[in-house]
């Protein structure tokens, strides 16, 4: 099955008078992992609901795999959901929860059950296949429901939140089990988050959103070294956001130098506090234009440690200066 893409094209999403998503233009390659990214209340749940059909748009299209499927139900539009709570049936073992959307098809059962034991085979969770959704854990669920969700074949996969639930150590060994099953499957996925971590970890495509609006959309690589808005910078984090005469200006955390060296050129700061991160440590400042960190390895940090009221010179590259546009 060839993977689907995805184009919105002036995408509007109104709640009477709230606007939601504001007219948004964006296109996603077929057989790509995209993430929307953004705090909540910014569209993000809002267009992966219009891009399922669960939400009508209020104006505006969605191009999925060359056809308009604005006005479709979610039905027809070769796509599949992943929902927040799984949504799992409690009376239902994890294979007949897989299977159900098969039988919602009219599939014999025995057709069914085997499909479902080969998808089950593929999130490794055969074995669990006679367990109600009590009997699992929250990751073992999540794969239940990621299962059910990929059965029918669809073009697209979206999913919308879909680690929230998971504690922070296997949300890091569920997400890289969901790229490898992208990948696996071939299909485009599109993931709705508000973990930076996450989208970095996971998406070819990482689409940032603010106030309904796309702030700015590109790989992971691209967003993090060069943020285009003041509202990328502070959200994706590792900037230190510098108000200047000719406007914001950017600076990666850990491209900023310290000095004790008072004579050296550069801004006068008071050290605030130092955070142990394990191979790094954050040093925050007190700076002329504000509050700023400094990321330094732990051994140049032990070399040389930052203490509290400490007095330092900040300074950087000329080369590692973003400047910034205003954020929408």
């Amino acid at each position: 099955m060839i993977p689907a893409s995805l184009e919105l094209v002036q995408l509007t999403k109104s709640y009477g008078a709230n606007v939601a998503v504001q007219a948004i233009d964006l296109k996603i390659p077929g057989g790509s992992y995209a993430c929307l990214l953004g705090p909540s209340g910014c569209g993000k749940t809002s267009t992966l609901r219009m891009v399922a059909g669960h939400e009508a748009a209020t104006s505006g299209d969605i191009v999925l795999g060359g056809r308009n499927v604005t006005d479709l139900p979610p039905v027809q539009r070769g796509t599949a959901m992943m929902f927040q709570s799984y949504a799992l049936f409690p009376h239902l073992t994890a294979i007949d929860n897989v299977a159900f959307p098969l039988r919602m098809r009219g599939m014999g059962k025995t057709a069914r059950r085997a499909k479902a034991t080969e998808t089950l085979r593929l999130v490794d969770m055969e074995r669990y296949a006679g367990r109600l959704p009590s009997q699992l854990s929250g990751g073992q669920q999540q794969r239940v429901a990621l299962a059910r969700a990929i059965i029918t074949e669809p073009r697209m996969l979206l999913l919308d939140e879909p680690l929230s639930a998971l504690d922070p150590f296997l949300r890091i060994r569920v997400r890289a089990e969901l790229k490898r099953i992208q990948r696996d499957l071939g299909i485009t996925f599109v993931h709705v988050t508000h973990g930076q971590d996450e989208a970095m970890a996971l998406a070819d495509v990482m689409v940032v959103m603010n106030h309904g609006v796309i702030e700015q959309a590109g790989s992971p690589r691209e967003i993090f070294d060069t943020p285009r808005t003041e509202f990328v910078a502070r959200f994706i984090g590792g900037h230190n956001v510098i108000s200047t005469p000719a406007g914001p200006i950017a600076v990666r955390t850990d491209r900023i130098r310290l000095s004790r060296d008072a004579r050296e050129d550069g801004l006068a700061a008071v050290v605030q506090a130092a955070e142990y991160q394990g191979s790094q440590v954050h040093v925050a400042l007190d700076a002329g234009p504000g509050r700023m960190t400094a990321l330094m390895g732990d051994a140049a940090y032990d070399a040389d440690p930052m203490r509290p009221g400490d007095a330092v010179r900040i300074t950087w590259s000329e080369a590692d200066i973003r400047t910034l546009r205003p954020s929408s």
